[in-house]
């Protein structure tokens, strides 16, 4: 798949609120995920550690208010895309977060993304 197609899919899961399928589907097996330096969670390497840590942010939420993910823009072998979710965390009441995600492609398949906000 090119750039453009991993893109135009990874929106069609996003939009379905399937984000499972995007990583098992679209990533590679030692993609690295890069969080910044104020993020709650560490940047990771491998699908399992992405995946877990997904979990892991998952289980932190008490109740999901709404999502949004926005169209990738394409370049070369890097696409970006807004993102963002208002929900309520565990002990923690009701917040908004909104990143900029990038993601890099390289052999079909998405070898890293990081998160900006």
């Amino acid at each position: 798949m090119t750039t453009q197609q991993i893109a135009t899919r990874f929106n069609e899961l996003a939009q379905a609120g399937m984000f499972d399928e995007i990583l098992h589907e679209l990533f590679s097996s030692d993609a690295k995920s890069i969080e910044p330096a104020n993020a709650p969670f560490p940047s990771v390497q491998g699908l399992d550690n992405i995946i877990a840590k997904g979990k892991q942010f998952h289980d932190m939420i008490e109740e999901m208010h709404g999502s949004y993910t926005n169209p990738a823009i394409v370049a070369g072998s890097f696409f970006a895309c807004t993102m963002g979710m208002d929900v309520s965390l565990k002990g923690m009441g009701r917040h908004k977060f909104d990143e900029v995600a990038v993601y890099e492609v390289k052999d079909g398949k998405i070898i890293s993304e990081q998160f900006f906000f």
